[in-house]
């Protein structure tokens, strides 16, 4: 016989520690343990997104999670005290997500949008008739270097499998010249919600006049609605180096810090209050610390992202994180669900506004 047979032997291990459960023992004091049985996640033909993310609930891992965040997201449209803040980071408008957003804000799902201005920048090269297109992160035959050393001599920006000639910036900039900054110059120096709303009226009326086909997006709908768009890092990119740049021979400039008084009170004249966070970066961080100056805390939270929580970055920092510094309450409800956005995004939104809209 083995040493270790005999300390086994010795233990009693066999005797009382692994039971076969043959008898019906449980152990005592299960605190954490709840009886809630995994189901099994069924599709059919035809079956509804909403109907798909009731599916998810019977699964564990990440199903679980967009099933929790779908509630969540629901519960918290549904509220109609409930002030929403979304934010939206990443590149989610060239990629295909504009459209769902506009619509958004014209169905009165969001009462204040923080982005970026890159957002921004490729929202408007749509509304004004460029387009972004399928491509690819690689080609055949060519290293990813090669690959992208031939789209920059073609003048072709890559936003990883999503291309954008290099014209329609410099369509964008005129835009920006013609439509926009010549109505800001008079009134001197503005804050950057107004120089959004701006941009977004300036994309309504070249949308409509010029006849084009792609919607007039994201900061159109906000402006046909009077929705604000909160911008804190509009330097970071080509709408904000245009804006310096129209600032060094005009009267022209933007205060950083002249939307923080308009965000801060509809933070704190909320009820309730609600946030979808898409990615992360300023966005999300600006969008959570609103509630640092008041009273309250979010009450609904709801994140989707594809950062680690344990790097310490804000963009994979945990909403339970968030809780720690008054940003939600103790008994907020809030849920990450941890993909690309790209994929996440859609069904949440789909599956949220199915529950709440069919049962009106």
């Amino acid at each position: 016989m083995s040493d270790h047979d005999d300390h086994d032997s010795e233990t009693g291990e066999g005797d009382h520690e692994n039971h076969d459960h043959d008898d019906g023992y449980v152990p005592p004091h299960r605190e954490a343990f709840d009886h809630d049985p995994l189901g099994q996640t069924q599709v059919w033909p035809g079956m509804s997104v909403g109907e798909l993310g009731d599916e998810y609930g019977k699964a564990g891992i990440g199903a679980a999670k967009v099933h929790e965040a779908i509630d969540i997201y629901a519960e918290m449209l549904a509220d109609e005290d409930c002030t929403v803040f979304f934010s939206l980071a990443g590149a989610m408008v060239p990629t295909g997500m504009r459209t769902l957003v506009a619509d958004l804000v014209r169905d009165g799902y969001i009462d204040a949008l923080v982005t970026t201005g890159a957002n921004l920048t490729h929202d408007a090269i749509e509304a004004i008739g460029g387009k972004h297109h399928h491509g690819a992160e690689h080609q055949d035959g060519k290293s990813a270097r090669e690959h992208d050393e031939q789209l920059r001599d073609e003048e072709v920006d890559r936003i990883y499998n999503v291309y954008l000639p290099q014209e329609h910036f410099a369509l964008f900039e005129g835009h920006l010249r013609e439509e926009v900054f010549p109505v800001l110059e008079e009134e001197g120096t503005v804050g950057i919600e107004r120089f959004v709303r701006e941009l977004g009226r300036a994309n309504s009326e070249v949308n409509e006049r010029e006849g084009v086909e792609e919607d007039a997006g994201v900061a159109a709908a906000a402006y046909e609605n009077d929705v604000p768009i909160y911008c804190p890092a509009v330097q970071d990119s080509v709408l904000g180096l245009q804006a310096w740049m129209y600032s060094q021979t005009s009267e022209f400039s933007l205060d950083a810090l002249a939307d923080m008084t308009p965000l801060t009170d509809l933070a704190f004249d909320a009820d309730t209050a609600g946030c979808l966070l898409v990615g992360g970066g300023v966005p999300k961080n600006f969008t959570l610390q609103t509630m640092l100056v008041t009273p309250g805390a979010y009450d609904y939270a709801v994140q989707l992202t594809m950062d680690p929580e344990a790097t310490g970055g804000l963009s994979g920092a945990s909403l339970d994180e968030a809780r720690s510094w008054g940003k939600l309450k103790k008994e907020a409800r809030n849920a990450t669900v941890v993909g690309d956005a790209t994929i996440t995004l859609p069904l949440v939104v789909a599956a949220a506004r199915e529950k709440i809209e069919s049962a009106k």
